[in-house]
């Protein structure tokens, strides 16, 4: 007949008699300990200095052990809060950038608009001022939208500037915005005068954002890179001494400029009535012979 293998009980029982036997050794051992304390202090002085001799490396050795295991969890949760407040950083540097840049877009807007509203004061005959809201740039055709209309007193014909100079003239009038003919468009003829000189010009748009200008008179070429052109009055819609455009390149029988009132720039412009030296002289004749 086969004999039965020892089971998990048989198991259980070794360990316990084992265990049993260590208590008592470790009773024994304690007992023996505590006679030679009193017997001979001592030789359980020796004793001890020896157990102390044989622990004190293991006992240095799981210390660095444990501060090794503390340090690794310690620099992990320190890399990883580094990496939290950097991408913190980061994203607050971003907010920032972008709060500047409207800061700066609103300061620059601001500008304009005082800029345009002085404008507006020291011209008694304004009809309106609107904010440009869009602009032609790949078109050969230049033109640019006002957000001012027919409600507003505005009227074909009638020319628009802003604070840095001439903008164009309204060629189609809805009831709340306008399309403005830019001074760059190839259809955009301006009779205009040299600042420097005082000499008649004819400004014309080219279509690619830059003006033409051409002396009236057949000669040397009369222009200097920087010069400033303004208008002259002549031909009764634009006023004079608006600034026009600054030459940048000299051609052989002209020069190329470019407007100084950019549309891609300008927020706001004012629009006026066709300047007419004659109707202006009837209306102030009645107030200089007034007494």
């Amino acid at each position: 007949m086969a004999t039965a293998r020892p089971g998990w009980s048989r198991r259980a029982q070794y360990g316990l008699f084992f265990s049993f036997l260590a208590v008592i050794a470790g009773i024994i051992v304690g007992l023996i300990l505590l006679a030679i304390s009193l017997v001979a202090p001592q030789d359980f002085a020796n004793l001890r200095g020896a157990a102390l001799d044989v622990t004190g490396p293991v006992a240095s050795s799981l210390h660095e052990v444990t501060a090794t295991a503390e340090g690794l969890v310690t620099g992990a949760d320190n890399y990883w809060d580094a990496v939290r407040q950097n991408a913190e950083l980061k994203r607050e540097r971003k907010a920032m950038l972008q709060r500047m840049v409207e800061a700066k877009a609103i300061n620059q807007e601001n500008i304009q608009l005082k800029a345009t509203l002085q404008l507006r004061q020291h011209e008694q005959n304004t009809i309106a001022v609107g904010r440009i809201v869009g602009s032609s740039f790949n078109s050969p055709r230049r033109f640019a939208i006002l957000s001012a209309g027919a409600k507003d007193g505005i009227r074909e014909g009638m020319p628009v500037r802003s604070a840095s100079g001439l903008v164009g003239r309204i060629i189609d009038v809805g009831a709340l915005a306008s399309r403005v003919l830019l001074v760059s468009d190839r259809t955009s003829i301006v009779p205009a005068r040299l600042l420097r000189s005082n000499i008649p010009v004819i400004a014309q748009g080219r279509g690619d954002g830059t003006v033409e200008v051409r002396p009236l008179e057949v000669g040397r070429n009369p222009f200097r890179p920087g010069d400033l052109i303004i208008t002259s009055g002549t031909g009764g819609l634009y006023p004079p001494l608006v600034p026009v455009a600054r030459v940048i390149r000299l051609k052989d029988d002209g020069a190329i400029a470019i407007p100084l009132a950019d549309p891609a720039t300008t927020s706001f412009a004012i629009v006026e009535p066709p300047y007419e030296p004659a109707a202006i002289a009837a209306e102030n004749e009645p107030a200089a012979a007034a007494p």
